[in-house]
């Protein structure tokens, strides 16, 4: 997974430094079309200034998407789930039960006009977060998202546990993040993830760590407030 920008504009018709960044939490399955209308009316009204910035934490029923780099070959089981081609960065990606997905709809206008900063910025919250769980997350070179050091036996391999993708519309993020909790790893083999063949993907669950989505979700919140210094406020 990637990012995808877009022309920048430096148009600011109100100062929102002071206000809050709402924090929801959606209970059962969100509908991808759903999510992705509600941060598109999000991303405008805080382009507007009649909104505050958003961060949703939510699950997708099963399904794949395709990034702005995608490549056809890379979709293996095109009849297993819904595909929605989606204008992130990046390639394929599974979202289903069990996965956290962090929608971060955030004013880069006040935070420096940096994408690679932001995408930075996203990598430590999931590392910290998943540090708070007893997990190890590591970046690597070339390779967006967070990838965790296995050792089975006789056999070493790196495996990716946190995928990273986003836009940016008038320097408002949207978009974000997704951790796998305890889904169904047999799902990600209806693709190639994120274009990555010679490494696996691994879960809290398949790490042998016994936590549920409210410990991942907690852990998330601490490291949204400490590494973008953010307020936040329960809605």
């Amino acid at each position: 997974m990637g990012w995808q920008g877009n022309t920048p504009r430096h148009h600011i018709t109100l100062e929102m430094s002071q206000v809050p960044v709402e924090l929801k939490v959606s209970r059962g399955l969100v509908a991808y079309l759903e999510a992705v209308a509600a941060m598109e009316a999000r991303v405008a009204a805080i382009h507007a200034g009649t909104a505050p910035e958003l961060l949703w934490f939510l699950e997708h029923p099963p399904l794949y998407t395709a990034g702005t780099s995608a490549q056809e070959n890379e979709l293996l089981l095109p009849d297993k789930f819904p595909v929605f081609k989606t204008g992130r960065g990046g390639q394929y990606t599974y979202h289903g039960p069990g996965q956290r997905v962090v929608y971060v709809v955030l004013d880069l206008k006040k935070r420096g006009e940096d994408v690679r900063c932001f995408v930075r910025d996203l990598e430590d919250c999931i590392i910290k977060a998943l540090g708070t769980l007893g997990v190890t997350g590591e970046r690597r070179e070339g390779r967006i998202g967070i990838w965790v050091a296995r050792n089975d036996g006789a056999m070493a391999r790196e495996d990716k546990i946190g995928a990273i993708g986003v836009r940016v519309r008038h320097w408002v993020t949207y978009h974000g993040l997704a951790i796998n909790v305890s889904p169904d790893l047999t799902n990600f083999a209806g693709i190639v993830p994120c274009g990555v063949t010679s490494h696996g993907v691994t879960s809290l669950a398949d790490l042998g760590i016994k936590v549920g989505m409210a410990d991942l979700d907690a852990a998330l919140k601490a490291a949204f407030t400490d590494v973008f210094n953010l307020q936040l406020q329960i809605i």
